[in-house]
């Protein structure tokens, strides 16, 4: 291990020197717009043959001294089904630490399949996808997307596992109320911890698509499990929905630190009743709103939002894209979107905003001007600054003053990265580079983090 360490240690090396004499140069972009290069030192913390996946979800530990990951693609391809374990690994240390690794069968049918996982934003604990055990086979089937629950896990090796979501998919009754009839996906904590959003697939009735919902503790939750299950958004059956509805609901995240707002990209049928646009929406979840009163559906029923949450559409062309993510203060949402000529690239716009506002601070308003498509998108905590990436670079952009946005790349080289992430004090970025170090077999997925220099970033924004 240390002579693969140490020659992976020597690659970067070689990389951030090339970079070195770089970093004072400018990259420029379209309208001869440039973006200075203000170079930072990355370190590579994860050396082991396998695939180290942060997935674009929450993988800090609240004391930001760890991170989480799945290992998929790791065995037989890369199926979240053939997902062996979700492993944690010591930042300083570099030390990888198995939180869970169930008995498992492999292949083109496999299970259960474990992946997807955030840390909780203040427990020392986890939540993650889980496919059916190896005893539920007979009557589950095989891992699938509309074969999966969610289950939470303490971050401490103790394998203390709670089931929260439950699963019925009987068709002879009522679905158990609280309960689901498909998989949940891409379990997401709001800031506060109390609940959990996420995607939903249904298996009792595949003519509906994707869909968003959210879960929280509750006394009335299906009986040996945590949380009550429901809804944000009902979509129209796929390929008959009319002007203005929603057949899919996808992409979504907390927008403010409560939970009562989740933003998403909707799949839209266009006015003229042929056409799709993916915009950007807000869930409403008031305080005032029962998640009890959700309709969890029976054999022929597909499930209901409970009363009183409200959906709001901000955009109405058919761009939107990406992981949308909230400011921490719940006023903005960032989202991508096609530039006039054609690049992803990130906007802002306020939460209660929309492109048809009068105000045109309500519109949206674009922030990055790539040479290429961003993504990867997420908010430092002083809501000020928003990282992105473009052509596998790592990109920071000033949005502190609404009328002064001013972008840097922090890395500027030929690497790949990937699965972007934020600690929780804003201070260190995590993300994944593919990497083929000597005498092994194939490129493995490592984790790189960053320790920012702020001085250096709020300097440059005084010179000009």
């Amino acid at each position: 291990m240390s002579n693969i360490k140490s020659i992976s240690i020597l690659i970067i090396s070689i990389v951030l020197v090339s970079a070195c004499g770089q970093s004072e140069n400018q990259q420029k972009i379209k309208d001869n717009k440039e973006i200075k290069i203000i170079k930072m030192k990355e370190k590579q913390i994860t050396f082991s043959e396998k695939n180290h996946a942060l997935d674009n979800n929450d993988n800090f530990s609240p004391d930001d001294k760890s991170l989480c990951y799945d290992t998929r693609g790791t065995v037989f391809n890369n199926n979240l089904a053939n997902c062996k374990s979700i492993e944690k690994v010591d930042i300083e240390t570099g030390v990888e630490t198995v939180i869970w690794n169930p008995k498992s069968i492999t292949g083109e049918n496999a299970a259960p399949g474990v992946a997807a996982v955030s840390y909780h934003p203040i427990e020392n604990k986890v939540v993650f996808i889980h496919g059916p055990f190896l005893d539920e086979l007979e009557a589950r089937g095989y891992y699938d997307i509309r074969n999966r629950t969610a289950v939470e896990l303490s971050a401490d090796g103790e394998r203390n596992m709670i089931k929260v979501d439950m699963r019925d998919i009987a068709i002879d009754k009522q679905t158990t109320s609280g309960a689901h009839r498909g998989g949940t996906h891409r379990h997401e904590y709001s800031r506060d911890g109390k609940r959990i959003g996420f995607t939903y697939d249904d298996f009792l009735n595949k003519d509906y698509d994707r869909t968003i919902g959210y879960m929280e503790v509750n006394d009335n939750a299906p009986e040996g499990y945590t949380h009550y299950f429901a809804l944000l958004v009902k979509p129209a059956l796929k390929g008959k929905s009319n002007p203005g509805e929603i057949e899919k609901a996808y992409s979504d995240s907390w927008v403010d630190s409560l939970g009562t707002m989740r933003a998403f990209i909707g799949k839209v049928r266009a006015e003229n009743g042929i056409d799709y646009e993916n915009s950007l929406f807000v869930a409403e979840i008031h305080d005032s709103v029962d998640i009890t009163t959700a309709f969890s559906g029976n054999g022929t029923e597909y499930p209901k939002p409970p009363k009183g949450i409200n959906i709001r559409r901000l955009t109405h062309d058919k761009n939107a894209d990406g992981i949308v993510r909230g400011s921490f203060d719940g006023k903005r949402i960032a989202y991508l979107s096609l530039d006039t000529n054609g690049i992803k690239q990130v906007f802002v716009i306020p939460v209660d905003g929309s492109d048809l506002d009068e105000n045109i601070n309500k519109r949206p308003k674009q922030i990055t001007f790539f040479d290429s498509d961003a993504s990867s998108l997420r908010w430092h905590p002083s809501d000020k600054w928003m990282f992105s990436m473009s052509r596998g670079n790592i990109a920071v952009t000033y949005i502190g003053d609404n009328n002064a946005e001013k972008t840097f790349f922090i890395t500027n080289d030929k690497l790949t990265r990937d699965q972007l992430v934020v600690s929780h004090s804003g201070n260190r970025i995590a993300y994944g580079i593919n990497l083929q170090l000597e005498k092994q077999e194939k490129e493995w997925k490592q984790i790189f983090v960053m320790k920012v220099d702020w001085t250096k970033l709020n300097n440059e924004l005084t010179k000009d």
